[in-house]
């Protein structure tokens, strides 16, 4: 990522920081060797789903063609900042998707899940699977100069536009039609078109970028609250239980760093918008640490008092695009989660390895490790590491 981009506080001369050194050198040296060793699955190919706390891989478990785009793309990105030399095996974690997940049925779009035999166990086309298919073949074109990467990025695309797109803009949920419709896969296809127009300046994809930006505004918001809405009807009503909606505050951080990128890539002044979600997370923070909770809904009132790892990722990535515009004490408040990540999540259970949900006493709730989680730690690394490295 280009670190041209650097906050108003390092440029009067701040020190870089010391919390997000820790929380980098960790990335380099224990968590993208493992991922990108133990990881990868030698007998069938592809990257394992999960890990036990002894750093054994569940070999049973199905793959989700998500969680392989998301390896792919971390280690693209990762080997374009020169932290992994690992672009050969990006490829051939490309090569076993193309050979087993795409149009194994004879119909276009890549399946939803595999067998960790490769065979395909439900041939559903998932609309948020295909955003992380163009962020991963759009940093793997940028970081490799492969021109195939950039035409099977174009398919995809196309496939996209053309098949899991309502007639009003909207993603479908997938191929077949799925209840409830979400703005979870719109949050990452927005993502996904920033990735395109920063990583290989494709023509439509700020355009692109616009109209998920749109979405947002206009229909994910709840009028009353000003909270992000989760599930939706058909209709795009949004889904109520006993008078209230789902609201994650983890995804209110994501859309706020986003946001604030979105607002730099085409030279806006910083929106209010991102600031009010980013004020609305943290009142779904608990004392402690200051780690977000996992689930609220519209009436404010706690739905799941749990605490994955992945929220604190993008509280941490929502505090350094505050960074970016100045904010008074933003750098302080990034480097306290920081710090208490590393202390908690990123504790154990091995080396390179993470506790990925806590309850609401802070014991341990889940005894795997996700490889799905390393994208948002890795996101997160790279952005503390560009802003305050």
């Amino acid at each position: 990522m280009p670190r041209a981009r650097r906050s108003a506080t390092l440029h009067r001369g701040r020190a870089p920081s010391a919390v997000v050194r820790e929380f980098t050198g960790w990335m380099k040296r224990d968590s993208l060797p493992f991922w990108s060793i133990s990881g990868w699955d030698e007998k069938h190919g592809g990257f394992h789903e999960r890990f036990d706390f002894k750093a054994r891989p569940d070999v049973a478990a199905p793959r989700r063609t998500r969680v392989q785009w998301r390896q792919i793309y971390v280690l693209a990105h990762a080997s374009m900042l020169g932290w992994t030399d690992s672009l050969r095996l990006a490829f051939k974690g490309l090569e076993c998707l193309l050979n087993r997940a795409w149009s194994p049925d004879g119909n276009p779009g890549f399946v939803e899940v595999l067998n960790p035999d490769g065979s395909v166990l439900s041939a559903r086309r998932d609309s948020y699977d295909h955003a992380f298919a163009l962020l991963a073949l759009g940093w793997l074109s940028r970081a490799s100069g492969d021109a195939q990467v950039r035409t099977l990025l174009d398919i995809v695309l196309a496939f996209v536009r053309e098949n899991l797109t309502d007639p009003k803009g909207f993603l479908l949920e997938s191929l077949p039609p799925a209840l409830p419709r979400r703005q979870n896969p719109h949050m990452h296809m927005f993502e996904a078109m920033l990735a395109l127009a920063e990583t290989v300046g494709h023509p439509e994809a700020l355009k692109e970028a616009a109209r998920y930006r749109r979405m947002l505004e206009q229909t994910f918001i709840d009028r009353k609250s000003r909270l992000l809405l989760e599930f939706f009807g058909d209709d795009w009503k949004a889904v109520e239980e006993n008078g209230a909606s789902i609201v994650e505050p983890g995804h209110m951080a994501e859309w706020a760093w986003l946001l604030r990128k979105h607002d730099q890539m085409i030279s806006q002044p910083p929106t209010p918008m991102a600031t009010h979600f980013l004020g609305a997370a943290l009142r779904a923070a608990e004392p402690v640490h200051g780690f977000l909770i996992d689930e609220i809904d519209t009436l404010s009132q706690p739905r799941k008092l749990t605490r994955r790892l992945w929220p604190q990722t993008e509280l941490i990535k929502a505090w350094l695009a505050q960074v970016e515009t100045g904010a008074d004490r933003a750098d302080e408040a990034a480097e306290h989660l920081i710090e208490q990540m590393l202390k908690t999540y990123l504790a154990g259970p091995f080396a390179g390895g993470w506790i990925d949900q806590f309850d609401a006493q802070g014991e341990v709730a889940t005894a795997l490790v996700p490889a799905s989680s390393l994208y948002h730690v890795f996101v997160a690394a790279a952005e503390a590491d560009r802003i305050m490295g």
